[in-house]
């Protein structure tokens, strides 16, 4: 497929703001497309994803980088490529912009296809060390140099993971149903077992409904993690019988994948971030069976009681002097699922997975497999979430004992009592400098949270309060690289 194709079709779908219109559109366009690999990557590009959510490989491609392209193609100056970016508020229209105008022109070329365009990112992405700057200034130079205005519009768009066609997961879930002739229901599930839903199209158009149902969990690629409803009361935690009780952990959900001699950890929102717990990946493969998936929560611990969750957090995003924070935070990892124990176990009743929990782990001073009792008494409930508060965290999950492991879904399967306002995954989009001695720091941050129907970002509000400087300098060093736009002291940041 030409990618000429797929930036006319985007162009076509812009301003289209009717979700069941995006749903019909997108899944009449990739029901026509033959190529299973054009398939797959268009899935993915749609949604402004070069790789799945899982995928450690990152082009590292940055504003920065962008601009010197836009320059080399353009002969404009960077103060220019800015100066249209405040003007247009968008670097894919800049980019188009700057590619109608361009000086560099090459007059025989090949036309941009999407398998060519996925061989030039996978390029990027494997670019490291000296001379890999230039390297990708060079390939991006080349690229914009042999695409038309739009293409480069959505070029840009995609590099920046940002295609502002409000078309989230849920639009592309359904037009792979729709398509393909699958129900929404085993398109959903096939997704949050791979966490691609390009693989998931594929499958969809080649397989059918049978090559969905036949996906399974596997080593090594993360699984939408099943979630908790909120329990109003103790009374209705207790209305269907017996209930399993764990106390719920003030920290930060991880997934770990053991086996093959291979050790991965991924965050909640499916991050590798096994180079920054050492500490943990010493003990699995100290106290765990090989052949494994375990779910579980890592907490921060001083003197016996849990560290706020923000210590937990800073550890997750440490890339440097890791060692450092090992002693200055440590961490302990309760589990309490197990997903796959040398095969899928998922559809098993929760005792029966809690069971083979108890085969796979020797519990040690820094591994804990949690505490459950089952009752259904709501006197003993109360017991054990006041020690759980007393303890420092946020209070009791409520487990139906013979419920399965749902990857994904909110239910009454599991059910959270907490003491504490229910938490909010949000997304900085912007900041602001601050001043005196704050002038070099970003203070102040603008949080949005992600419809995930149309994947667009809604600004909820700010946060300007309760950090301290070094918070503030960790903070600054990591935003000032994905700045996408100033105006005075404001900014506004490429969403990660």
């Amino acid at each position: 497929m030409k990618f000429r194709e797929f930036a006319e079709f985007c162009e076509s779908i812009e301003k289209i703001t009717s979700t069941l219109e995006l749903t019909a559109r997108i899944s009449e366009f990739i029901r026509k497309i033959e190529d299973e690999q054009d398939l797959y990557n268009v899935v993915l590009f749609i949604m402004g994803r070069i790789y799945p959510t899982w995928d450690e490989r990152e082009l590292g491609v940055g504003v920065g980088l962008l601009y010197e392209a836009l320059e080399n193609v353009s002969g404009k100056k960077k103060e220019r490529i800015e100066d249209l970016v405040r003007e247009l508020g968008d670097l894919g229209l800049v980019s188009a912009r700057l590619v109608g105008e361009r000086s560099m022109l090459t007059l025989e070329f090949e036309e941009l296809t999407i398998k060519r365009l996925r061989e030039i990112f996978d390029e990027i992405s494997g670019l490291t060390g000296e001379g890999s700057r230039k390297r990708k200034i060079l390939l991006l130079t080349g690229l914009y140099g042999q695409s038309t205005p739009l293409e480069a519009k959505y070029i840009t768009r995609l590099i920046m993971n940002e295609m502002r066609l409000g078309v989230g997961e849920g639009i592309v879930r359904d037009a792979i149903a729709r398509a393909f002739g699958v129900s929404e229901e085993i398109v959903e599930r096939a997704y949050m077992i791979t966490n691609d839903l390009g693989k998931v199209a594929v499958i969809a158009k080649k397989y059918g409904r049978k090559g969905l149902e036949e996906l399974k969990v596997q080593l090594g690629i993360p699984v939408k993690m099943m979630l908790a409803q909120v329990a109003e009361s103790f009374e209705e935690a207790i209305r269907s019988g017996n209930i399993a009780v764990e106390w719920k952990f003030d920290g930060s959900r991880v997934q770990i994948h053991w086996g093959n001699g291979v050790l991965k950890i991924y965050s909640r929102k499916l991050e590798n971030v096994t180079n920054a717990l050492p500490e943990i990946v010493e003990e699995v493969k100290k106290n765990v069976k090989e052949g494994v998936i375990l779910d579980g929560e890592v907490i921060a611990v001083k003197d016996g009681r849990p560290m706020p969750f923000q210590h937990v957090l800073r550890r997750f995003r440490r890339k440097h002097d890791v060692l450092k924070m090992v002693e200055k935070i440590p961490l302990q990892l309760y589990v309490f699922d197990v997903l796959y124990a040398n095969g899928e176990v998922i559809d098993m009743p929760l005792k029966e997975r809690r069971n083979i929990l108890k085969e796979y782990v020797n519990e040690s001073e820094r591994l804990k497999i949690a505490e459950q009792i089952i009752t259904d008494e709501k006197g003993t409930i109360e017991r054990i979430f006041n020690e759980a508060v007393n303890a420092g965290h946020e209070g009791v999950m409520l487990k139906n004992p013979n419920s399965p492991y749902i990857p994904g879904k909110r239910g009454k399967h599991w059910l959270k009592l907490k003491s504490v306002m229910e938490t909010l995954d949000l997304v900085v989009v912007g900041g602001e400098w601050g001043e005196g001695k704050r002038s070099h720091l970003i203070s102040s941050y603008e949080l949005a949270c992600l419809d995930t129907t149309t994947g667009k970002l809604l600004k909820v509000g700010r946060v300007a309060t309760g950090f301290t400087d070094e918070d503030l300098e960790e903070l600054t060093e990591i935003f000032k690289q994905i700045i996408v736009y100033r105006h005075g002291k404001i900014v506004e940041f490429l969403p990660k």
